[in-house]
Formats: structure tokens, C-alpha cells, sequence
């Protein structure tokens, strides 16, 4: 080893400039070596402070790994041998914590002390002698000072005795201390050499016996363990890299379509329709009352659930209910200057929930989609079997008669008014034996009309002649003075489907096939508003009452009333032909078809009996055999069931058993 400079003692008494100058060199270096052995800790203590976060670390990681296990993944299919690895790396962890702790321990005892006891035990011991040693050398000249200050001629000897003493005091304490003060210099070259070399020593050490302590743990086991989840790693990636190669050539496949996917009402002039669904989804716009006349339009996601309308917002977990659509009208309405819009009744007539479609494909879908689901279809065995069955029909009453093939369906029963008979308070219709074809009865390209023939003020005018008119078109109670003398009186709430010519009305064929003319059409042509009435039957004559308004809106006289009857299959459709004189002097034929709220029969029957009363009426003895069958109200009137509109449960049991007494 290199030889150490050294102070020399000998001259610490002398103290001469050369003596001092050396001096200054070894202070200069144990400031150099102070401001060193600083950093050096610092360093040092940084290592020590990584390691015990190491600690903490691998503690930490060691719980997450665990804590895998108690995730609620929403997609945690499959995760069984995730777990599992993961638990072992769990283990593996916090036995690496355990050598990670020892080596904490190890590096704090090892490295970071002996560095911190070196800078308090001598780099101290170095400063503090230095102040004490400067403190002698500052007595000593002072005492010289005062020492040289005595004056020659009046030399007193007690004064000069105690200054001698002073400065011979002064002068060994200064002696004393630059000794120690020497020595110390001379061994902290020695020690600083010791103490940089003893930390790293204990750090190497402290290190060896982690890695070796590591080693034993990693055994044959560990390194099996981990080649098996590195094979299970690289297989999964490969896996990810086939479905990142499909996915790839998935995205070049949807993404080289036709532009005309992206544009909204690209096909406006011919969309192709779907006219069979009865399921569809979809973004609608939904319209909000936020005020007496303002509104709002929200974007929503809407879709069909059996016979519901439910609507799902964006974000939302799952969809809310927004409409039944069980036996609601669904049509076609401008709504704000805004296209595309179609509005949804309630069975009762109440306006609904206004939409807005994207382009007129999804308006007319959506439109038939609704129609064909309040018709109940979905409770079918093959619902989609029927809504292409009821299209077909749609299709073909818009197809001229002579495209159409021979119909092989069963005979069905027609009523007449000469062959009707009673059973079980029901009227029940002879068959007919020949089925005519569909131009033997309807004329093909026949109009159909689906308003109500005669407004009320058109009628009214027609049966007041010069009386005055009255602005608000509402009826007097005079005008039909047959309602108060009437033998019977029965009201129904009905709701008008359509009229159209027909060419005979000899059988009930004429009206099975306008009633599905007239819906296939309405199908179509996606009209689905209906005009809702009273229906009052009496003894003399048919009328349509404006529920509103008490407006008649078209009369009938029952004369005129040639054929009637009720659908075989959906109850509540009926339907009469009404002969009417024209003014060329012959007659016309003409089939109305309704939907009631209650059986159809039963407005058949209220035909029947008010038609047989005008039969018997010549005869008094019949009149009043017929008459005694009929129960009475309190007014003394014959009705054949309850006077009110039977919409309700209770009205309709009232009338079944009215019905059943008559």
C-alpha cells in the first residue's frame, strides 16, 4: 500500500509557516472528504430506502395477485388457470419478500451504519479538534501580545511574572491541542481508505447471500413451473394473433361495402320493404312535450319484446317499457316539419308516443312491424309464417282478379234475412253450397273508401231541406223522430274500416271478401287511423253517431239493409250491404265494414230481431209475441241489451245476459 503523508508532531510546538501551510493542505482535505462521505451516505441511504420499498412492493403484489380471484368480472369465463398460476405466484412473492426484508436488514447494518459512524466518530472528531486547536493558536497570540506590550523602563515584577505564567499556559494548551489536532489529521487518512471500502464489503456480502439464498428457492421445480406458463402465455398469444389476423380481415370485409351503407335514405325513391316482420330494433327518434308548445326530439334505442314497445338509452343496462302494443293503431303523420314520422294509438283512440325514423325503409318497417304485432301475431305457433300469409293477401287486393288463381277454400256460412235462424242466443247461418268467385262479387279495381260516406252536415242538409243550418253541425233531437218511437234501441262503439261497391248481395260471400279486401289494403298501404262511432240500432234504421259531437254521421234505413254479418274467425268484424236508389233510376250495392268493441254477432243480431220487428209489424198479434220476449227499461223502451256502449267487462256481461233473456 502506498505510504500516507503525515504532519510531524516535532514541529506542532514551533508552529512555523511551513508547519501551518501543510496544515491547510490535510484541512482541505478533510473538508473534501466530509462533503464526499455525505454524498456517499446519501447514496448509500437511497439503496436502503429502494430496498425496503422493494419490501413493501413485493408485499403489495403479493395481496393483488390474490385479490385476482375476487374480481367481478363481467367476462370471467375461463379464468380457472389464471387463478391458479397466479396464486403460485403469490406464494413465490412473499417468499421473495422474506430475502428481500433479510437484505434490507443486511444492508443496514453492513453498509449504511460503518459509513455514518466514520462521519460522526471521525470527521467530527476532526472538526471539533480544528475549533479547539484554533481557539489555543487565538489564546497564545493574545497572551503574546500582552506578553510583548510590558513596558522596559518601570518594569514591574508581579505583572511580568503573570504574564510569563499566562503565555507559558497559553503556549502548552496550543502545544496540546495541535498534538491531538496532528494526530487525528494523520489518522484520517488511514480511516478514510477503511471506511470506503468496509459499506461495500457489507453491501457485496449482503447481496451474495440474497442471490444465493434466491438460487436454493428457484429450484428444478420453479424452473417447470415457469416453463409451463411461459408455454401457456406463447399459446395464448398465438391465439390472440389468429384473432387479430380474422379480425383484420373482417374489418377490410365490412369496410369495403357500398357507400350507400353509411348514407341515410340512400334508396328513398324504392326501398326494399320487409313487410313481415314481427320483430324490429332500431335508433328512433323519440318526441318530448317540454312545454304548453315546445318539444324535444331524443335519439333512443327502441325494439319489440312480444307484444311491447321498449326503449333502451345509450348506457343503460337494460330497456323500459314504452308502449303495449297489443291491438294499437300505428299510421303515417307530419309531425314539425320533420320527415319520416309515424304516431302510435292506444286501443281506446288516446294519441301516443310520435316517432321518427332515419329513412323511409325504417318508417314503413317499423309501421308494419307494430301493425303486425298489435295483431297479435306473435302469439301464433309460426308467427312469421302468418305475417307472410296476411302480407300475400295484402298483395294480392291490390293484384287485378283475373291474376288470381281458383280460391280452394271451404265453403263459410252466409246470413241471410230469410234463412237466419236462433241457437243458443246466437244467430247461426246456413251454408251456401256454390262459392262464387272473387269478380263475381266484387268488381276488380273497385275503389275502397276509408272515411265515412256522408259527413253530417252533408247528411243533415239532405233531410232538412230549407231549414236553417245549424253552424256547428250538430243534430237537433227532432230530427229523427223515429229514435224516440223506436221499438228498439242498441248502441255500439264501432270503428270504421271501409266501404266499397259491390255487384251482388245474395250471400255473405261479398262481405268476407270486402273485409279482406279492405284490410289488405289498409296494410298496404299502411293505413291504420279508423274513424271511431256509435253504432244505434233501431227498429227502422242504422245510424253513426259522433261520440263527441252527438253528430250523426251517416243513416241507414234498415230496409235498405240487404245482407250482414260477422267474420268467422276475428269476431269483432262486421259488415252489411246497403241498396241504395240512384239518380239514373237504378241501384247501387254497397258493403260497409266495421270493427266493433264487442262480438259482431252480437250487432247482427240487433239487425235481425230490428228487421223481424219490421216484419211483424203488420201483424199486432206476432208484433206483440216478438215484443213480449224483450225485456223493458225504465223509460218503457225494448232493448235488445244494455243502452249504454258496451266497452267495459261489466257492460259486455250485462248485455250477454240480456241477450240471452231476449
Amino acid at each position: 500500500m502506498p505510504a500516507v503523508d503525515k504532519l510531524l508532531l516535532e514541529e506542532a510546538l514551533q508552529d512555523s509557516p511551513q508547519t501551518r501551510s501543510l496544515l491547510s493542505v490535510f484541512e482541505e482535505d478533510a473538508g473534501t472528504l466530509t462533503d464526499y462521505t455525505n454524498q456517499l451516505l446519501q447514496a448509500m441511504q437511497r439503496v436502503y430506502g429502494a430496498q425496503n420499498e422493494m419490501c413493501l412492493a413485493t408485499q403489495q403484489l403479493s395481496k393483488q395477485l390474490l385479490a385476482y380471484e375476487k374480481q367481478n368480472f363481467a367476462l370471467g369465463k375461463g379464468d380457472e388457470e389464471v387463478i391458479s398460476t397466479l396464486h403460485y405466484f403469490s406464494k413465490v412473492v412473499d417468499e421473495l419478500n422474506v430475502l428481500h426484508t433479510e437484505l434490507a436488514k443486511q444492508l443496514a447494518d453492513t453498509m449504511v451504519l460503518p459509513i455514518i459512524q466514520f462521519r460522526e466518530k471521525d470527521l467530527t472528531e476532526v472538526s471539533t479538534l480544528k475549533d479547539l486547536f484554533g481557539l489555543a493558536s487565538n489564546e497564545h497570540d493574545l497572551s503574546m501580545a500582552k506578553y510583548s506590550r510590558l513596558p522596559k523602563k518601570r518594569e514591574n515584577e508581579k505583572v511580568k511574572t503573570e504574564v510569563v505564567k499566562e503565555v507559558a499556559a497559553a503556549r502548552r494548551k496550543q502545544h496540546l491541542s495541535s498534538l491531538q489536532y496532528y494526530c487525528a489529521l494523520n489518522a484520517l487518512q488511514y480511516r478514510k481508505r477503511v471506511a470506503m471500502m468496509e459499506p461495500m464489503i457489507g453491501f457485496a456480502h449482503a447481496q451474495i447471500n440474497f442471490f444465493k439464498r434466491g438460487a436454493e428457492m428457484f429450484n428444478q421445480s420453479m424452473d417447470s413451473f415457469l416453463s409451463s406458463v411461459a408455454d401457456m402465455v406463447q399459446s395464448i398469444q398465438v391465439e390472440q394473433e389468429a384473432e387479430a389476423e380474422k379480425m383484420r380481415a373482417s374489418q377490410q370485409e365490412l369496410l369495403a361495402v357500398d357507400e350507400s351503407v353509411y348514407t341515410p335514405d340512400f334508396d328513398v325513391s324504392a326501398p326494399q320493404i320487409n313487410r313481415n316482420l314481427i320483430q324490429k330494433a332500431g335508433y328512433l327518434n323519440l318526441r318530448n312535450k317540454t312545454g304548453l308548445v315546445t318539444t324535444t326530439w331524443e335519439r333512443l334505442y327502441f325494439f319489440t319484446q312480444g307484444g311491447n314497445l321498449m326503449c333502451q338509452p345509450r348506457g343503460a343496462v337494460a330497456g323500459g317499457l314504452i308502449q303495449d302494443l297489443d291491438n294499437c293503431s300505428v299510421m303515417a303523420v307530419d309531425c314539425e316539419d320533420r320527415r319520416y314520422c309515424f304516431q302510435i294509438t292506444t286501443p281506446n283512440g288516446k294519441s301516443g308516443i310520435i316517432l321518427q325514423a332515419e329513412s323511409r325503409k325504417e318508417n314503413e318497417e317499423w309501421i308494419c312491424a307494430i301493425n303486425n304485432i298489435s295483431r297479435q301475431i306473435y302469439l301464433t305457433d309460426n308467427p312469421e309464417a302468418v305475417a307472410i300469409k296476411l302480407n300475400q293477401t295484402a298483395l294480392q287486393a291490390v293484384t287485378p282478379i283475373t291474376s288470381f288463381g281458383k280460391k280452394q277454400e271451404n265453403s263459410r256460412p252466409s246470413q241471410n234475412l230469410k234463412n237466419s235462424e236462433m241457437e243458443n242466443d246466437k244467430i247461426v247461418p246456413k251454408a251456401t253450397v256454390n262459392i262464387p268467385e272473387p269478380e263475381q262479387l266484387i268488381a276488380p279495381g273497385t275503389p275502397i273508401q276509408f272515411d265515412i260516406v256522408l259527413p253530417a252536415t252533408e247528411f243533415l242538409d239532405q233531410n232538412r231541406g230549407s231549414r236553417r243550418i245549424n253552424p256547428f253541425g250538430e243534430t237537433e233531437d227532432e230530427t229523427f223522430p223515429e229514435a224516440e218511437d223506436s221499438l228498439l234501441q242498441q248502441m255500439f262503439i264501432v270503428r270504421f274500416l271501409g266501404s266499397m261497391a259491390v255487384k251482388t248481395d245474395n250471400t255473405a260471400e261479398v262481405i268476407y271478401e270486402a273485409m279482406r279486401q279492405v284490410l289488405a289494403a289498409r296494410a298496404i298501404h299502411n293505413i291504420f287511423r279508423m274513424t271511431e262511432s256509435h253504432l244505434m240500432v233501431t227498429s227502422q234504421t242504422l245510424r253513426l253517431i259522433d261520440p263527441q259531437t252527438q253528430v250523426t254521421r251517416a243513416n241507414f234505413e234498415l230496409t235498405s239493409v240487404t245482407q250482414f254479418a260477422a267474420h268467422q274467425e276475428n269476431k269483432r268484424l262486421v259488415g252489411f250491404v246497403v241498396r241504395m236508389p240512384e239518380s239514373t233510376g237504378g241501384e247501387s250495392l254497397s258493403t260497409y265494414v266495421f270493427e266493433s268493441n264487442s262480438e259482431g254477432e252480437k250487432i247482427c243480431y240487433a239487425i235481425n230481431l230490428g228487421k223481424e220487428i219490421i216484419e211483424v209489424q203488420k201483424d199486432p198479434e206476432a208484433l206483440a209475441q216478438l215484443m213480449l220476449s224483450i225485456p223493458l227499461t225504465n223509460d218503457g223502451k225494448y232493448v235488445l241489451l244494455n243502452d249504454q256502449p258496451d266497452d267495459t267487462d261489466g257492460s259486455a256481461s250485462e248485455n250477454r245476459g240480456a241477450e240471452s233473456e231476449a
